[in-house]
């Protein structure tokens, strides 16, 4: 109970909650547009952003926010450049995120430039700005989602489709493309890096196990995401672990429950 009690640890929980909201919703549509891996993407290119921040003597955040932001931008081009092999612009834009964060962090030797909370996330270092942050992009894609839900829908299971009923599928797919680089900007702290596309694409698997229909996807989706933070974060803090790990394996602890259980219902 002591844990509970300690500020930097209820600020985690708050930050975990909002971002347990918004990356497995995001993760969601992404796994259903065949678009799982844009997680890993996006993350990259956001700690070349956050590296930038360290050596321009910015906000880490904000300059990843403008990285990630400018390749979903890229992302979206390079795939209707490439329609038939659309997971190009991922290794595209993974690639260059790489390089560019290796040379800033070669630049960076001799600086202060500490990017391990980003790459492995640091929860328990969440500030109150940092709590800003992720709340005013928590609000951002709730707003959006909800206020384009049946777009969102028919994009995500039909694109064609949506296209010929006149859906402007560019302005959507941009508009996915964003609110993904939104949520991973503000997951990485959390999570780190090299994990926050766990958080977007495991609670979907777990999701469509069990589901039947896309609004149980959804529920499901969030209650394993603010189940495996919130309690991820509690097994971290008691037994001295590392939350965005605890997170992770906690989630696949969960996919398996789900598959086995999946195995034991009816078919659907």
């Amino acid at each position: 109970m002591e844990l509970l009690g300690a500020e930097f640890f209820q600020r985690a929980l708050i930050g975990g909650a909002l971002i347990a909201v918004t990356a497995p919703l995001m993760g969601l549509f992404l796994v259903l547009r065949r678009l799982a891996m844009i997680g890993d993407a996006l993350s990259h290119v956001s700690i070349a952003g956050v590296a930038l921040g360290f050596l321009a003597g910015i906000y880490p955040i904000a300059a990843g926010l403008l990285f990630a932001v400018v390749a979903s931008i890229g992302i979206e081009k390079l795939r209707r450049t490439y329609r038939t092999y659309a997971e190009l612009s991922l290794a595209i834009i993974m690639a260059g995120g790489i390089a560019l964060a290796s040379i800033l962090f070669t630049t960076g030797k001799g600086f202060n430039l500490n990017v391990n909370a980003y790459l492995f996330g640091s929860i328990y270092t969440l500030d109150v700005a940092d709590l800003w942050v992720i709340a005013a992009i928590t609000l951002v894609v709730l707003g959006a989602i909800l206020s384009h839900r049946k777009e969102l829908f028919l994009l995500a299971f039909d694109e064609d489709g949506a296209a010929v009923r006149g859906l402007p599928v560019r302005y959507f797919n941009l508009l996915i493309s964003i609110l993904t680089a939104l949520v991973i900007t503000a997951a990485i702290k959390i999570v780190g890096a090299l994990l926050v596309s766990a958080l977007l694409t495991i609670p979907a698997a777990i999701s469509l196990a069990l589901s039947r229909s896309f609004r149980q996807s959804v529920i499901l989706v969030v209650a394993a995401g603010e189940f495996a933070v919130l309690a991820g974060l509690w097994i971290a803090g008691i037994w001295n672990l590392a939350p965005g790990g605890t997170v992770v394996l906690l989630l696949i602890c969960m996919l398996m429950l789900a598959l086995a259980a999946r195995s034991r219902l009816p078919r659907w």
